[in-house]
This record gives C-alpha cells, sequence and structure tokens, in this order.
C-alpha cells in the first residue's frame, strides 16, 4: 500500500501510468478477502486492477515459500504481459535486503545469493530497496492507511519468518546495535562483485557456447581451464540459453564430465543427456523410444 500510494503521489514526476496486480495464493480462507481490499483500494484510487488466482497447490513435501515465490512470479508475468508494462514494482525493503543476505548465509547460497535483492532485473524494479520497514509503516499512519497484515507473514515456521522475528533481533540486540542497513550495504558490495564475475563470464560464454539442433555443446578442456566461479556461470548461462533448469546439480554434473575422461554420460532433470565427447560435453533432449 505505501508503494502504491507513492507511485500514485509520484506518477507526474515520474511519468507513469499504474495498475494494480494482486495474485491470491489461496493458502488461506481469507484470501480471497484480501483481493477485495485491494480491488477497492485500486477504484479508489481510480486505476486499473488486475488479479491472478492461484490454480495448483503446493505438492507434498514441496517448501510452502518456493512454490509460493514461483507462481506469483509467473502469474505476474502473464500480467506484466497483458497490461503491455515496461515495468512491475515490487515493495521489497531494506529489511527484505538484510534479511536475503541471512537466508543466503543460513542456506549455504553462492555470491550471486548472497548479493541479494537487486532495485532493477529485467522487467522489475525495487523502489522501496532502500527504505526500511519502520518508515514504511510510518508512511502508512500518515495517510491513516490501513494495509492488511497476512497472518502467515509472522508464522517462524517459515524460514524468512524466523530470520525476521527470531534471528535479526537477537543479533541486533546480541551487538548492541543496528544491522540491517550494514546487511543490506554488504548485499550492495557483494553485488558489484558477482556483477564483475558475471561480466567475465559471459564474455567466455560467447566464445565456448555452440547451440546444436538438440541442445549445445562446450568444449570440455577450455571449460575446466578456467577458474571454477566462471565456469560454473557459463554452464549455467548454456542452461538458460537452451531454456534448461540451471541446478547446482545440473551445473555440476556438466562440470564433472568436462573434467573426466570422455564416453561417459548423466541424466540430468528435464529429460536433459549430458554426454562427455573427445572434445566437447554436449547436452541434448533425450530420445523417447516411442
Amino acid at each position: 500500500m505505501c508503494l502504491l500510494h507513492s507511485l500514485i503521489q509520484l506518477k507526474r514526476l515520474l511519468r507513469i501510468k499504474v495498475e494494480v496486480f494482486h495474485f491470491d495464493h489461496r493458502l488461506r480462507a481469507e484470501s480471497p478477502s484480501d483481493a477485495r481490499y485491494v480491488e477497492r483500494a485500486a477504484a479508489k484510487l481510480g486505476v486499473p486492477f488486475h488479479l491472478a488466482v492461484a490454480e495448483s497447490q503446493p505438492s507434498k513435501g514441496e517448501s510452502v515459500e518456493d512454490w509460493a515465490h514461483r507462481a506469483r512470479t509467473r502469474a505476474l508475468a502473464f500480467a506484466i504481459r497483458d497490461a503491455d508494462a515496461r515495468k512491475a514494482a515490487i515493495a521489497h525493503t531494506l529489511d527484505d535486503q538484510a534479511e536475503s543476505l541471512l537466508l543466503a548465509l543460513i542456506q549455504g547460497g553462492g555470491l550471486d545469493a548472497a548479493a541479494g535483492l537487486r532495485p532493477t532485473s529485467g522487467p522489475y524494479c525495487r523502489p522501496l530497496l532502500d527504505t526500511t520497514r519502520g518508515e514504511v509503516e510510518a508512511f502508512c499512519r500518515s495517510l491513516h492507511l490501513r494495509p492488511r497484515i497476512d497472518p502467515t507473514n509472522v508464522d517462524t515456521a517459515l524460514l524468512r519468518n524466523a530470520v525476521r522475528h527470531k534471528v535479526l533481533p537477537a543479533l541486533e540486540q546480541g551487538v548492541d546495535r543496528e544491522v540491517k542497513a550494514t546487511l543490506a550495504r554488504t548485499a550492495g558490495n557483494l553485488r558489484e562483485d558477482a556483477d564483475l564475475l558475471q561480466d567475465l563470464a559471459m564474455h567466455h560464454f560467447e566464445d565456448l557456447f555452440e547451440e546444436t539442433p538438440e541442445g549445445f555443446e562446450l568444449p570440455a578442456v577450455a571449460l575446466r581451464s578456467l577458474p571454477k566461479a566462471l565456469r560454473t556461470r557459463v554452464v549455467r548461462a548454456s542452461l538458460y540459453k537452451v531454456g534448461a533448469r540451471a541446478s547446482s546439480e545440473q551445473i555440476e554434473a556438466i562440470l564433472d564430465l568436462a573434467a573426466g575422461r570422455p564416453g561417459r554420460e548423466r541424466h540430468l532433470s528435464g529429460g536433459l543427456l549430458a554426454a562427455r565427447g573427445r572434445e566437447y560435453v554436449r547436452v541434448s533432449r533425450e530420445r523417447s523410444d516411442g
């Protein structure tokens, strides 16, 4: 609500048109009333409203957080297309940035994960990324806004909520100082390093990647001669290029083939087969017997 009202007040200065998108995850019985609340808010401000409702539920054993993120990201992509929008503004704050860095450390994420949220990335922008959650709440109070609070945001069984409500407060109490701004600044510094590595990796990607009718191939010797930070990014970019999933398991499997003897194969998820030839690692779609 803070983001929406901020953009409405700044739309002439920024020369933008604003539309509202809401995604109903259908994880709570009261979620339809949340959608109606947002629809009424959009109508009061005189801006178009877009609603998408989840068509599935998390699978048994699947992370609800991961499922929800994928579901709303996919729905938002369709909303951007349908609205013919140039950007989607997301209300992540400085607090979210600090939490993302801690989550990356807890989950063993690499440099890209620790680099946190980006102010802009593709069709997304985060205008409130330097704004604290306390400032957002003060803004809402000053305009007499009454945002609805999702009760799942206080469920500390979810990892991000545990970091938000337990880990960060305990950290600040332990060191007797506010650390969120410092953590967010650290993420920004790491992001600069990650961007440099990505630029270097893309230079090598352009030299090494060769698309084939079935997938792609990479020269094994040249690939394994790169520092791991670069060869990992080259393989990730190659998988993305052909629309494949770039999980750490997929990437490590391809790098293992590049480092080993010719003739070996690895079956990858998504129906992919990686094979080590004399000079290349080739990744292709597996053929069905039918």
